[in-house]
């Protein structure tokens, strides 16, 4: 059995609409109240899951509404493409390898468009993903590749590799 496979029935992965495996591992009890916040009454302070993406495989573009901090488990490395808001892109390179620019976590901001994908050459990587305020079902975009191809066309082709054909608007992070 590959490592990877090892992982996902440890840890009792799913399948991830987006690309990959992952399971919620935390909810916070606390949820906002009240109409004084950005965020609908009720919504949790802050949620995480594991995920786990194997070589050849991608996260598609997608966004949230909160910030997403990534933490490295095990594995290879992991790019996250980050498209913010402006336009503007950075790769995020999330891992243990510092000599080849690895941080073992980063951050994607809020609303900006992000996908990964295991380093060139990798079998998987296992991470954990933060999301605060907490992560909700009504607060996911799967990208619609023509669509952000358009509203980002200096990022066309990126897009268009990480994006699958027939997305619904509908998952989790």
């Amino acid at each position: 059995m590959s490592e990877a496979r090892t992982w996902i029935e440890a840890l009792d992965l799913m399948p991830h609409p987006e690309g990959g495996f992952y399971r919620e591992s935390y909810r916070a009890g606390a949820c906002f109240e009240g109409e004084d916040t950005a965020f609908p009454t009720g919504r949790s302070h802050a949620t995480a899951i594991y995920f786990l993406l194997q070589g050849g495989n991608f996260s598609s573009f997608h966004r949230i509404r909160s910030d997403e901090l990534w933490h490295f488990h095990t594995g290879d490395g992991l790019h996250i493409h980050v498209i913010e808001p402006a336009g503007g892109y950075r790769r995020l390179q999330l891992g243990t390898d510092v000599a080849a620019g690895h941080l073992p976590q980063a951050v994607v901001p809020a609303g900006s468009w992000f996908a990964s994908e295991v380093v060139p050459g990798g079998s998987f990587s296992l991470v954990g993903c933060t999301v605060a305020p907490g992560f909700d079902f009504a607060d996911f975009e799967l990208a619609d590749g023509i669509e952000l191809s358009a509203g980002y066309a200096q990022h066309a082709e990126l897009v268009s590799r990480l994006t699958r054909p027939g997305r619904e608007d509908s998952g989790t992070s």
